[in-house]
């Protein structure tokens, strides 16, 4: 079948299997074009429990599959390919933050939306990258803060709180690779476009950007700029979604010293073809311990009342 057909194909069971597809910002354009909702981990996993739908489809990684489920516990969560997995969430060890805060009582843990179920259900709340900011401050001054699992986020809330913070030592494999030799070089063939990068991006990097922000933001942030051009420093799906939105403006990819465009090898596992067979047999499904999907949900729930 074509990418047409296959679109198609996943509509009919969508339909059959009364399934919502999320898809997350750096999912490959096809899948994107048939989800029912595009957009960030959190975000995307609070849409689906306003539907009345028996099954998630998340094409995405697996701690987002695992958030869906945590915060919709009836649904059946289903994520197309079990290996599509994530360098950062991997580099935060549940039994090593167990041990760590055996030795460190009294430390508040603020857990990066971008860890596991079992790393979450260890959190005193939880953040995202568009938020992370508002969360730190909300912990009183005066209280030590374990901020895992990105290092490279946990700097940026330092430098716009002015908090120190004990950070757990993470990365996203994907945004290091951004480096400043080649962003200036872009840079220099587009002088006026505007640079857009995402926090989990080197300090260097960030320093460079007109804006740091999470994928949500982005888009806010170019709609509502006069500019006509913008450089962005993110996984490369993010662009499919900008050019869909804002047709009217240019999106150039931010360049690694290896290539002119960076993307998630984890984030590309899923497929149409593996989205179809997901639904076709209903599996591989995400299943949670019930215990360890309260704790988490308790660390998310708290970070939701700082917005009302």
């Amino acid at each position: 079948m074509n990418t047409a057909q296959l679109q198609q194909r996943l509509r009919d069971l969508k339909r059959e299997r009364h399934a919502v597809l999320l898809a997350h910002n750096y999912q490959t354009g096809d899948i994107q074009d048939v989800a029912d909702y595009v957009g960030d981990s959190l975000g995307l996993a609070f849409r689906a429990r306003e539907t009345d739908a028996d099954v998630i489809l998340f094409a995405g990684v697996h701690f987002m599959a695992e958030t869906a489920k945590i915060v919709n516990p009836t649904k059946r969560v289903l994520l197309p390919n079990l290996d599509a997995g994530c360098s950062l969430a991997d580099s935060c060890d549940a039994n090593a933050l167990a041990q760590w805060k055996s030795e460190h009582p009294g430390v508040a843990v603020v857990a990066y939306i971008n860890c596991t179920a079992a790393v979450k259900a260890q959190a005193d709340i939880i953040c995202t990258s568009g938020n992370a900011v508002k969360v730190v401050n909300s912990i009183p001054r005066d209280q030590p803060i374990l901020f895992c699992p990105d290092e490279n986020l946990g700097q940026w809330v330092m430098e716009q709180t002015g908090r120190k913070l004990i950070l757990w030592p993470g990365v996203c494999h994907v945004h290091v690779q951004f480096t400043a030799e080649s962003l200036a070089k872009l840079r220099a063939a587009h002088p006026d476009a505007k640079v857009v990068a995402h926090p989990e991006c080197l300090p260097i990097v960030r320093s460079m950007a007109d804006e740091v922000c999470s994928t949500e933001k982005m888009l806010a942030y170019c709609k509502a700029s006069p500019a006509k051009a913008f450089i962005i420093v993110t996984e490369s799906g993010m662009l499919h979604r900008l050019r869909k939105e804002l047709p009217d403006k240019e999106f150039i990819a931010g360049p690694t010293d290896t290539c002119s465009c960076n993307e998630c090898e984890y984030m590309k596992k899923n497929t149409l073809a593996n989205c179809i067979a997901a639904l076709e047999n209903l599996a591989p499904e995400i299943t949670l311990p019930e215990d360890i999907r309260r704790r988490a949900l308790l660390p998310i729930e708290r970070m939701m009342a700082l917005g009302k």
